[in-house]
C-alpha cells in the first residue's frame, strides 16, 4: 500500500485510530489508559482528532490542557522513562505503517517534543522536588 502525506481530517482520524488501536493491546502501557485513567474512548478519540489536527493544521479546534489530565495520572500511577519510550515507538510505528510526507514529518517531530516535555514535566521534575533541588 502506498503511504501518503497527512492531509485532512479524516488522515488524522486514521493516525489516531490505528495508535490508539494499538496502545489498547499493549501490555506495557495499554493499562495505563484502561486500568488507571479509565478512557472513555468515544469522548476521547474526538479530542485526540482535535489536538491532533491542531498541532498539524493549526485550525485552532483544540483548547485542552493536557498536562493536567497526565498529572492526575501520574498521581495514581507514576509515569516511567519506558512509558514515553513505549507511547512513542507505537506513535512512530503507526505513522511508518501509515504515512510519509511534510505533515508525516511535522507529527513525528511533534510527537517526539510531546513525549520529552511530559517525561521532564511529569518524571524530571519531580524527582528534583523530591531530591530538594
Amino acid at each position: 500500500m502506498k503511504r501518503k502525506d497527512i492531509t485532512q481530517r479524516k488522515d488524522i482520524e486514521r493516525l489516531v485510530n490505528e495508535f490508539y488501536n494499538k496502545v489498547k493491546q499493549d501490555p506495557e502501557i495499554g493499562p495505563v489508559f484502561t486500568e488507571v485513567a479509565h478512557v472513555i474512548w468515544e469522548k476521547h478519540l474526538p479530542v485526540m482528532y482535535d489536538f491532533w489536527e491542531n498541532i498539524i493544521f493549526q485550525t485552532g479546534n483544540y483548547t485542552g490542557n493536557p498536562m493536567t489530565a497526565h498529572f492526575r495520572i501520574h498521581e495514581k500511577n507514576p509515569f516511567t522513562k519506558a512509558h514515553f519510550t513505549r507511547w512513542l515507538s507505537l506513535f512512530q510505528e503507526t505513522l511508518n505503517d501509515n504515512f510519509e510526507g511534510q505533515n508525516t514529518e511535522l507529527a513525528r517531530q511533534r510527537a517526539l517534543s510531546i513525549a520529552t516535555v511530559m517525561e521532564i514535566k511529569l518524571i524530571h521534575t519531580q524527582q528534583k522536588d523530591q531530591q530538594g533541588f
